[in-house]
């Protein structure tokens, strides 16, 4: 995973309340066997309406995508998160996140800041009427600025997540962090029970 300290962009503005994770990638695309191919579903329901906002060429190297609230809620799939970031997102801000949706942004390298909901408003509606409003969330300070649209705000992000993200750390670098540990205590195991080779 690649740590993530800012993400600095133009962003595409998703102005829907609770988009869940079907509507971030529809069912059907649950079958593929492979990690990779999801940003052909981002949104796909959505993409066939030639006015929807993906389809909207000013928007096309934006990587961050402002929501409104009640964003990621519904089931679990990580599909939801892998679709948004292999379209080229790196970020999302939105007033609020469903809460397995925001666990698995964490554990991908998604930053997911959500922020208070007149800020979300006001954000929205900035990089709508201008899609040149550049946008940037900082891991390190907990901020999302537009300085061309005079907004700026701090988000929450509990330490263990900060952590990861500025770390690029998935579970397994997070478990490897303790390798020593684990070391000692796999030679200290009786030899009867079940062992793990490398």
């Amino acid at each position: 995973m690649e740590p993530v300290r800012i993400v600095e962009s133009r962003a595409l503005p998703l102005d829907r309340s609770d988009v869940d994770t079907d509507q971030i990638i529809p069912s059907h695309w649950l079958k593929r066997v492979e990690r990779t191919g999801f940003d052909e579903g981002l949104f796909s329901s959505w993409r066939e309406d030639p006015g929807f906002v993906l389809n909207d060429a000013r928007y096309a190297s934006a990587e961050i995508l402002v929501a409104g609230p009640n964003f990621g809620t519904g089931s679990s799939r990580e599909h939801a998160v892998w679709a948004i970031q292999q379209y080229g997102f790196r970020a999302v801000v939105s007033p609020r996140f469903g809460d397995i949706f925001r666990n698995n942004a964490a554990k991908c390298g998604l930053v997911a800041a959500a922020v208070d909901p007149d800020f979300g408003r006001a954000l929205l509606d900035a990089v709508t009427a201008d899609h040149n409003v550049g946008v940037r969330v900082d891991v390190e300070k907990l901020t999302v600025e537009a300085p061309a649209a005079g907004l700026a705000t701090t988000f929450p992000l509990a330490g263990a997540v900060q952590e990861r993200l500025l770390g690029g750390l998935d579970d397994i670098a997070i478990s490897l962090r303790h390798a020593e540990a684990i070391t000692a205590f796999e030679q200290t195991r009786p030899t009867w029970l079940p062992v793990t080779t490398t």
